[in-house]
């Protein structure tokens, strides 16, 4: 499989052009190697240029490392998808159920059953953001408790659900507890346990929780959209000393690096000799796991217009798999059914097609999420190399 790099080329270089983004990277991989890699405009303005070396912050698609690490952990018979997450994290048995407030004082319940492992890695356990739920927010805003995005821990254990468990699928933090609990069943903390087990072996270089000085000079600075329709970098960023490695949210890295997690999926997880999952697993983890749990029909509803715009329904049958979004019918001109993806707060998104055996990644750094302009890049992306590759998923 070979692609032509100029119509992809292009699609990066528009995006720049027309300060959709400041600076664009993006990654194609089949099963044998990288088919394209390639990157436009600069980390900010009057800055160097974005290239292989620009460090992201890939924000939530540091999840589907996370759950690697926990696929890893039930392969191993030490997690079960059914076990009760407080059985391994005790502190979980203390989280309640947000049911609404008596005047600016939350009102809480007990959850109506303990949350399970799958529900973690599906994300129908009840848990949630407070930047796409409005309770949530509002609890955050009369508690004082910080956000996740703070580093603060308790933003993380002392956040209550917003739903009982299995009732609907509600995006949030549980890829930060199933991070918690491969530290607790590993013994290792997430960014060890990350380097042994997952991005050593795959060759997964500049791939960090804690970036180095050298590694920060080369990373692109956040933006955010502006009024007028502008880009701007700010000072916003993740925190820089983190209570702990944020498993859903924390990891810094290049493009090249994410296409090897992306060919080894492909490969039923193993790369260049290294096996990280038996290829049972990938199946099981690119199959549906939602067992009936609804997916949202009007998209996702934004609490919090500064970090995330609402992300309208999707036009076409989707589930969840073990830590992966799916998408579960053929996308005409693009994606097959099966296909795995997900994206990152700051606009990176990515998809693993395992029936065309072929995936890809866009990395920018732009807030708030689900920005137009780098969506578009993104799907005519994705697009231009279905046009290429389109002959061969269908041979």
């Amino acid at each position: 499989m070979s692609l032509d790099p100029s119509t992809l080329d292009a699609v990066l270089e528009s995006a720049v052009a027309d300060g959709r983004v400041p600076g664009i990277a993006a990654i194609v991989t089949d099963r044998d190697g990288t088919l394209y890699e390639g990157t436009a405009g600069v980390l900010q303005e009057g800055g160097a240029p974005v290239d292989g070396r620009t460090i992201f912050r890939w924000a939530s698609c540091t999840k589907a490392l996370t759950s690697v690490a926990a696929l890893q952990l039930i392969e191993q018979g030490r997690l079960g998808l059914e076990d009760e997450v407080r059985t391994h994290l005790p502190e979980f048995a203390d989280l309640q159920v947000l049911d609404g407030f008596d005047g600016d004082t939350p009102v809480l319940r007990a959850p109506s059953r303990p949350p399970v492992v799958r529900e973690l890695m599906t994300h129908s356990a009840g848990l949630t953001y407070f930047f796409t739920n409005a309770a949530v927010a509002r609890f955050h805003e009369v508690t004082g408790i910080p956000h996740v995005l703070t580093g603060k821990l308790d933003a993380l254990t002392r956040v209550p659900l917003a739903a009982d468990p299995g009732v609907r699928w509600d995006y949030g933090t549980n890829t930060d507890w199933l991070g918690l609990l491969v530290e607790r069943l590993s013994g290792q903390t997430l960014d060890a346990y990350l380097d042994e087990h997952v991005v050593g072996p795959l060759g997964m270089e500049d791939v960090t929780f804690s970036p180095t000085d050298e590694q920060r000079a080369r990373a692109m600075p956040i933006h955010v959209r502006t009024p007028d329709g502008g880009l701007a970098a700010t000072e916003i960023d993740l925190a820089p000393e983190p209570d702990w490695a944020a498993g859903g949210h924390g990891l810094f890295g290049t493009a090249d690096a994410y296409g090897r997690l992306i060919r080894a999926l492909l490969r039923g997880g193993e790369l260049d000799g290294a096996r990280i999952l038996r290829e049972e697993t990938v199946e099981l983890a690119f199959s549906d796991q939602l067992a009936g749990v609804p997916m949202p029909t009007d998209g996702i509803k934004s609490a919090a217009p500064e970090f995330c715009n609402d992300v309208p329904p999707l036009p076409f049958a989707q589930s969840w798999g073990l830590g992966l979004h799916l998408t579960l019918e053929d996308v005409p001109g693009m994606r097959r059914a099966g296909s795995g993806d997900w994206a990152g707060l700051f606009n990176l998104y990515f998809w693993i097609d395992r029936g065309t055996g072929v995936g890809g990644m866009v990395l920018t750094q732009v807030l708030p999420f689900f920005d137009a302009g780098v969506v578009q890049a993104f799907v005519e992306l994705e697009a231009a190399v279905y046009a290429q590759v389109g002959a061969t998923a269908a041979a």
